[in-house]
């Protein structure tokens, strides 16, 4: 027996405040009972025996040395710069003049 029904969808709809159509309620019935089912099959699959894990391959962060570099002049930062004026990059304003 199927354990999502429309009702339960309808109801769903409700509490997210999702206003659903007939064909909608019809269609999201068919596919929420199909993701249940599924998520039925793998819940059997799994056993106490097989460890939980976030990724099926073993991760590690790799991190390369921290050594300090030249860094660039003000000149240099400025050069590809589209405006510049008084040193700094010149953008155009978003937020309005009161600020």
């Amino acid at each position: 027996m199927s354990e999502i029904t429309p009702e339960l969808v309808r109801h769903l709809g409700v509490l997210a405040r999702i206003q659903l159509s007939a064909d909608e309620v019809e269609r999201l019935t068919g596919q929420l009972d199909a993701i249940v089912d599924n998520v039925a099959k793998v819940s059997q699959v799994a056993t106490a025996e097989v460890p939980a894990m976030s990724h099926p391959i073993a991760l590690q962060n790799v991190y390369r040395p921290d050594v300090p570099e030249a860094v660039l002049t003000p000149a240099e930062a400025l050069k590809n710069a589209p405006d510049a004026a008084d040193g700094r990059i010149r953008v155009t304003a978003i937020l309005g003049e009161e600020q």
